[in-house]
Order: structure tokens, then sequence, then C-alpha cells
């Protein structure tokens, strides 16, 4: 059986490859190199081969990170997120329970995931939360905040600062606030 994990994080408990070879007494088919920062906080969660994960980032309960995948410094990680391998997340991004990233999607700087149709600070909707798809080779620009329930097709291109409200189709273009289509791209981005 092929073992593409780094490590199955218990609680608190964060590893460089140093420690993975101190802890785990080698690095052999079942654990491989990834890169942690010691400022990180890494709770109960998958990491897979190859991934970097940057100062000061919160990886939840339950999270499953692919293979190869940047995470970059002051990023959160709800409980339960999936991403898949290659991921590029960069600085200060936000991704709340609920939300899923295929292989190769890229997160610009201080992009906001939110998962919460209507909240409030008075009423308890903890566990009311929309779910939202981004698909495989998406991109999502810089400072650009995507709301609930939607999904993030194929190859699309979400301009900085954009506001996705709705779903975005394959290979769309967007921007604005609200995001709205203007054309189409190709899956290497031209």
């Amino acid at each position: 059986m092929e073992h593409n994990n780094c490590a199955n994080f218990l609680a608190r408990e964060v590893l460089d490859s140093k420690d993975l070879i101190k802890t785990y007494g080698g690095i052999g088919d079942e654990i491989s190199i990834c890169w942690i920062h010691k400022t990180a906080i890494i709770d109960n969660a998958i990491i897979g081969k190859n991934t970097k994960i940057w100062h000061w980032t919160h990886i939840s309960d339950g999270v499953s990170i692919g293979k190869n995948c940047i995470i970059g410094q002051s990023v959160f990680v709800g409980k339960g997120v999936k991403i898949g391998n290659g991921c590029k997340i960069q600085n200060n991004v936000f991704i709340p329970t609920g939300v899923e990233l295929e292989d190769n999607v890229f997160i610009g700087p201080s992009v906001v995931f939110t998962n919460v149709i209507n909240p409030r600070a008075f009423i308890e909707r903890k566990d009311e939360f929309k779910s939202t798809l981004v698909m495989q080779g998406a991109s999502i620009g810089a400072n650009a905040t995507i709301l609930p329930g939607i999904t993030i097709g194929r190859y699309v291109m979400i301009g900085a600062g954009a506001v996705v409200t709705n779903t975005v189709f394959d290979f769309e273009v967007v921007i604005g606030n609200p995001a709205k289509a203007i054309g189409i791209i190709n899956m290497d981005g031209t």
C-alpha cells in the first residue's frame, strides 16, 4: 500500500523533517519528508508528503492536505477542510469548515471564504454552514471574498478583490463586486 502522508499528526504535535526522523525512528516507505514551521499549529490532521506549512498557520482537526502543497503564513484552515494535491495557498487566507479545494488550486493572499449565510453574534450557528467547492486548477486572486454554498469551476480565474456570490462555471474569468463573468480562459491561464 502506498503511503502519501507526511504523518498523521496528533493534537498540537509539530514536527519538521528532523523531528520525523527522531520521533518515528527514520524515514521509510510510510513516512515522507514535509516541512512545518515550528510556530504552526497542527491539530489532528493528515498532511501529504512534500507539503510545506509556514509561520503561524493553524490547521484544525480532521483536515486533509494533499501532497506537494504550499500553505503560506498566517493561514487558518477550519475543521474537516479537504485540500487536494499541488495546491498553493498564499499568506493570510481564511478557509473555514465546509470548504473543499480540489487538486492544483491557487488561492491568492488574504482570500476569505465564508460559510454562514446570515451570521449573528447573538445566535449560535456554528453547525449551520453551507459548503463551497473549488474545482481543479482554479485560481482565486488576492483579497477575493467567496460567499458560501457555491461551486467554483475547473480552471476558473477570479480577479483580485472580487466578491463571488454565485457559482462560477468552468474556464470563466470573473471580476468585480459582485463578481461577473467577463470572458473565458484556457487551462494554462491564457
